[in-house]
């Protein structure tokens, strides 16, 4: 049946191609939110089914283009769906936002199996997302590095009560190591440096501010079933170790590698087999040395305001992802400060209605809400 892509022009999308390129696999469908060129091409290449793109206006155009390939080309947010439900090996979703969570429910509904890029899926609906999977008996298999290497280190491991607990590393962002003073005035040019990583901007906003790590956090809750007390961060400025598991006997088990996404997205297509990857190999000489140390909290309080939200429950996970989601972009526009990124996302969880994250409406309700409070705040300020 093959590989549907979600997102595959994003650079998880790309490499995802190249990966499955590599082990000769089929492409079912793809879609794109708005890089069209790429996506032709694409689509010329792979010769999937289906493709879908996020406009009619877009679609429209592609049609003509690829009219003569035979593609089918769909539109806006039920043709992604439709791409997500086509039967397939497996889908895996690189969307970037909460748009990547109708698509996560239709792939899961439809029983294809699901390798997940797309964070805000479970950071905003992790409950509904679960219960969907339990109960289609379709397993979720994370793409993240960090929960790929938990999900590494767990194998062989049938007893959550074996675990200590889960530690998972971050890079610290471009700004690991500055003060609250110092962070004030940050442009975006110096966020969208990553020392390490090689991503989209809205993620490497999200890992200067340190909120991509506290989604992290809720993700490994809702992943592995664990407590959010249960798992930890530590500030990894190499990223060769992606995270560790602690066992109740004081045994610690890591996966390492290059910062190479390419392997926990083989691995995600491909479990539960290992096989040869283009992914780069780690040169040990060069690292002869390797540092942990704690999150500065005080500097970047997204950690513990993402703790609060998974304790708090409900829909204030989905309120918070909205908020950061809204204000992310609003300092990449160069509108609002680097500070102001969690500020207001926190003041969009405390005014959260209450409520649970039970059903596709309400999380995206609670979303909505989150981003009409900061482009509210906004226009005050």
């Amino acid at each position: 049946m093959g590989l549907t892509v979600l997102g595959s022009t994003g650079s998880i999308g790309r490499q995802t191609l190249a990966v499955a390129r590599a082990l000769g696999m089929e492409i079912t469908a793809l879609t794109a939110h708005s890089n069209m060129k790429l996506l032709e091409e694409q689509a010329r290449q792979y010769k999937p089914a289906a493709v879908a793109v996020a406009k009619e206006a877009a679609a429209k155009a592609l049609r003509l283009a690829l009219a003569d390939t035979g593609v089918r080309v769909l539109a806006g947010a039920a043709g992604v769906e439709s791409c997500a439900a086509m039967p397939a090996d497996c889908v895996l979703n690189a969307l970037v936002g909460v748009a990547g969570l109708p698509a996560t429910l239709a792939a899961l509904r439809a029983g294809n199996r699901l390798a997940l890029a797309n964070k805000e899926s479970l950071v905003a609906g992790g409950a509904l997302v679960t219960k969907t999977a339990s109960e289609m008996k379709t397993p979720v298999l994370p793409v993240d590095s960090e929960h790929s290497a938990i999900y590494q280190a767990m194998q062989g491991c049938a007893d959550l009560r074996s675990i200590r607990r889960m530690i998972l590393t971050a890079s610290g962002g471009t700004f690991f190591g500055k003060t609250a003073a110092e962070l004030a005035n940050a442009t975006v040019e110096q966020a969208l440096c990553h020392p390490n990583w090689h991503m989209g901007a809205k993620i490497t906003v999200d890992c200067a501010t340190m909120m991509n790590k506290g989604f992290e956090i809720i993700e490994a809750v809702w992943l592995f079933g664990i407590t959010e007390d249960r798992v930890d961060v530590l500030v990894h400025r190499q990223s060769v170790v992606h995270s560790m598991l602690e066992y109740v006997d004081g045994a610690v088990l890591a996966q390492l590698g290059a910062a190479d996404m390419r392997l926990p997205i083989q691995y995600a297509l491909t479990y539960p087999q290992r096989l040869p990857c283009p992914a780069e190999r780690l040169d040990w000489a060069k690292w002869g040395t390797l540092t942990f140390e704690p999150p500065d909290d005080a500097t970047f309080p997204a950690l513990a305001l993402c703790r609060t939200a998974v304790r708090r429950g409900g829909l204030a996970s989905a309120a918070l992802n909205g908020a950061n989601e809204t204000a992310n972009l609003l300092f990449r526009e160069g509108k609002i400060r680097f500070p102001q990124i969690t500020e207001l996302a926190a003041g969009a969880m405390e005014t959260a209605a209450p409520g649970q994250a039970d059903s596709l409406g309400s999380i995206l309700a609670a979303d909505a809400a989150a981003r009409e409070y900061v482009y509210t705040s906004v226009g005050r300020s």
